[in-house]
C-alpha cells in the first residue's frame, strides 16, 4: 500500500525508519502481556494498558480490523540507560512526532488507531476502571499492550531494534483502513 506524499512528510521528522505492513502478519502474544502483568507498575492502573485495553483476543481483532500499519522509529540519546525518568523524558517528542503523523494520516481520509511508547500521562488522575475514559482520541495504548512483539516486526522488516551504546529507539504503529 501506498500513502500520497508520505515520503515527503515523514522527511520533517527526526524518524529514523519507517514500514507499511500489513495486519495479518502481526502476532499477538500472551507472554507480552504477562511482562506487563508481571513487570509494569502500569498494569491495571490506566486504559491505555492490560486489561483495560481488552483481552489478547480483542486487541488483535480491534488490531487487525484495519488493513495496514505504519510503524516507525526515533532515536534518543541518553547519558543513563538506567535511569528510567531520563529516558521517559525524551518520550515526548516521540509522542509529538507521532500525533502529527496521526493528523497527517487522517488529513489524507485514512481512519487510525495509534499505538504508541505511552500508558497515558495525559490525566493526573485516570478514570480507570470507574469511568470511561475522559480522551480516548488522544489516549494512544502502547504497543506492547496490545501483545505486540515489536522486536519481532523491526527484525522481520529490517529495522534497526537497538542502536547500541546510550541511545534509544521509540517505536510507535499507526494502524490506518481508507
Amino acid at each position: 500500500m501506498e500513502i500520497k506524499c508520505l515520503d515527503e512528510f515523514m522527511s520533517q521528522f527526526p524518524v529514523f525508519e519507517y514500514r507499511i505492513i500489513s495486519t495479518d502478519r502481526l502476532k499477538f502474544e500472551e507472554r507480552v502481556r504477562y511482562i506487563c502483568e508481571h513487570e509494569c507498575e502500569r498494569y491495571h492502573t490506566t486504559w491505555a494498558c492490560p486489561p483495560g485495553v481488552g483481552t489478547l483476543e480483542e486487541c488483535q481483532r480491534h488490531c487487525q480490523s484495519y488493513s495496514h500499519g505504519l510503524i516507525f522509529s526515533s532515536v534518543s540519546e541518553a547519558q543513563d540507560l538506567m535511569d528510567m525518568e531520563e529516558l521517559l523524558s525524551y518520550r515526548g517528542q516521540h509522542e509529538q512526532i507521532t500525533n502529527q503523523i496521526g493528523d497527517f494520516m487522517e488529513e489524507q481520509g485514512y481512519e487510525i488507531f495509534i499505538l504508541s511508547t505511552e500508558s497515558c500521562d495525559i490525566c493526573e488522575e485516570c478514570t480507570y476502571p470507574d469511568a470511561p475514559c475522559r480522551n480516548p482520541h488522544r489516549m494512544h495504548p502502547c504497543l506492547e499492550s496490545q501483545g505486540i512483539v515489536v522486536s519481532e516486526i523491526a527484525e522481520r522488516e529490517g529495522m534497526e531494534f537497538n542502536l547500541g551504546g546510550n541511545t534509544v529507539l521509540w517505536f510507535s504503529m499507526i494502524l490506518f483502513r481508507s
